[in-house]
């Protein structure tokens, strides 16, 4: 829309520019016309002049040869033989005068006729030049004035839409900003929510080991009660023994058979197991069981009665060594 609007303001301007162009021009003729109707108002002026001058020199001629005519003498030697007709004479050189000033009279009038009809035609026809040339000038002023008053109108509606896309680019940064304040909101919530899920990935870790050692301790129990109940029946021969040592100490229990091993991974054998590091490992023999924990500082104090302590059920030996058992 601000482009139409600038199409429709540079095409106002270049029409203002032609029509301006067209005022210098018309200008112009109309300037040429008022020499042209001055300098033929001059004419007029002197062929009025001359005429005038003509009819006064005319009249006068004409007096003076009226009043030649009236003065002359003419001395005429009579015969007095023949009888002259001297009115007759004098009315025939009068009436030859007077056809002759008629004549002129009637000449000088047609050429002042002609030459003032000719003026007249001449004058109106410039006149009606002269009405059109003003008529096109009042148009092109009116023209002008309209033009003039839809490019002060352009101007108003091209101020409008400045002010308005100043305002939208105002509201637009605006917005902008919230949204990028919203952005680093959401961004640093999503960071708070991955730390978050983070810790509660290594609580729940923590969590699962926790659980891993109690269902150890489960079965550990569960073999121990099962080992004594057998002892108790008197269907098992052998001892079974329990320690738990810290650091990296190995239990053997006595006797043969089958042992388990969870320390990173589960191993069937003889029923000793040896580990290192942090782990859970426990091993079962034909007579005997041998327990250790290996967790660190963390787990030992969440788990304050595994530390050092060791028991031993029946006639097999159970080793002590590093971490003063206690028997239970």
């Amino acid at each position: 829309m601000l482009e139409d609007f600038k199409n429709r303001y540079e095409e106002e301007i270049n029409r203002r520019t032609a029509a301006e162009n067209d005022f210098v021009l018309l200008k112009k003729d109309v300037d040429g016309a008022y020499m042209t109707k001055v300098d033929l108002q001059a004419k007029l002026d002197s062929l009025a002049d001359e005429i005038s001058f003509l009819q006064g020199v005319y009249e006068m001629e004409l007096s003076q040869m009226q009043k030649t005519v009236s003065d002359t003498s003419v001395v005429l030697s009579m015969d007095n033989n023949r009888n002259l007709d001297l009115d007759s004479i004098i009315a025939e050189v009068k009436a030859q005068y007077e056809e002759i000033a008629n004549r002129s009279r009637a000449e000088a009038e047609c050429w002042y006729r002609s030459k003032y009809e000719e003026l007249q035609v001449t004058a109106g026809k410039h006149g009606d030049k002269l009405r059109d040339t003003k008529t096109e000038i009042s148009e092109i002023n009116r023209m002008i004035q309209r033009i003039r008053a839809e490019i002060d109108s352009v101007k108003k509606q091209c101020e409008t839409l400045q002010s308005s896309i100043a305002d939208a680019e105002q509201r637009g940064e605006l917005a902008l900003k919230d949204a990028r304040a919203k952005l680093a909101e959401l961004e640093a919530a999503m960071q708070k929510a991955k730390t978050d899920m983070a810790q509660q990935l290594r609580e729940y870790q923590e969590l699962m080991n926790v659980k891993l050692a109690l269902d150890i301790e489960i079965a550990t129990y569960r073999k121990l009660l099962e080992g004594e109940e057998c002892r108790m029946s008197g269907e098992c021969q052998s001892a079974v023994s329990i320690s738990v040592v810290g650091g990296g100490s190995t239990s053997v229990g006595s006797g043969y058979g089958s042992g388990m091993c969870l320390g990173g991974g589960v191993k069937f054998g003889r029923g000793s197991c040896s580990t290192g590091g942090a782990g859970f490992c426990y091993s079962l023999g034909g007579s005997g069981l041998g327990w250790r924990r290996g967790r660190d500082s963390a787990h030992r104090a969440r788990y304050p009665r595994a530390r050092g302590s060791a028991a031993s059920a029946g006639s097999g030996a159970a080793s002590r060594r590093a971490g003063n058992p206690k028997t239970f």
